[in-house]
């Protein structure tokens, strides 16, 4: 029986469909719904856990599979698991109206705890509330990006709002070890990275205890096991430098 005859059709319910355009012809492929941007995030590694099946359509609905010819041709190859790789990457996620509006709004409130969760008052050194957050990212109209990780744009975010209100990303404390023909050096290297230095002790080997900003984490880690070889440490004390309570408003 050829395999392109209607008989051949595929049913699928409950299916997320990813549509993409490619040398002139529309193609789609079957996902399970709330997958696709995991896997778009980085969060789901497993193509299975996405794909309800590695076939490449022309229309899902219809269960109409597209032509091998076709799908050779339009993608310059004829493996099937490359060409959903693709589909999924760079295609359209196509849900209603009403799954977009409760996906952006899930969102918009996830976004705005991760916010909560790496940020503070920078005057007071307490973290804000998520819902003042919402409130806040409301105020600046700020708009969801659906194909965006929320991790992506909570970054966004605390750039936006650093325009409008007092907010800084919340302060790692670390503990520096490094060893003493290399400390004077290294410590004028680090210098720019710290933001307060709360304690040093120079014997042996320099100890440092000091706030940083969390992005400049894996840079003074590269930094200090390049240029100690291996024999100076980084350690993480804690991961937010906060005052406990709640948030004066």
């Amino acid at each position: 029986m050829s395999i392109f005859t209607p008989t051949n059709q595929i049913r699928l319910t409950n299916v997320a469909v990813v549509r993409m355009k490619k040398g002139g012809k529309r193609f789609e492929i079957a996902c399970y719904k709330n997958k696709v941007l995991s896997w778009r995030s980085g969060a789901e590694k497993d193509l299975d856990e996405v794909l309800q099946t590695q076939s490449v359509f022309v229309n899902v609905s219809k269960g109409q599979v597209a032509k091998k010819e076709d799908l050779t041709t339009a993608f310059g190859t004829d493996d099937l698991t490359e060409m959903c790789k693709q589909i999924l990457a760079k295609g359209e996620l196509q849900v209603s109206d009403k799954e977009r509006h409760s996906q952006l709004e899930t969102m918009f409130r996830d976004i705005a705890t991760i916010v909560a969760e790496k940020c503070v008052n920078p005057e007071t050194k307490r973290p804000y509330t998520v819902n003042l957050i919402e409130r806040a990212m409301k105020d600046i109209h700020y708009s969801v990006k659906a194909n965006k990780s929320t991790k992506q744009q909570a970054l966004e975010v605390i750039r936006q709002l650093k325009e409008t209100m007092e907010i800084q990303r919340a302060h790692m404390r670390l503990r520096l070890v490094l060893p003493a023909k290399e400390a004077k050096r290294l410590k004028e290297k680090l210098k720019p990275l710290l933001q307060v230095v709360e304690s040093e002790d120079f014997n042996e080997q320099l100890e440092m205890v000091c706030l940083v900003d969390p992005g400049c984490y894996r840079e003074m880690d590269e930094l200090i096991r390049c240029e100690t070889k291996g024999r100076g440490s980084l350690e993480v004390l804690s991961l937010k430098d906060v005052e406990e309570g709640d948030e004066k408003l």
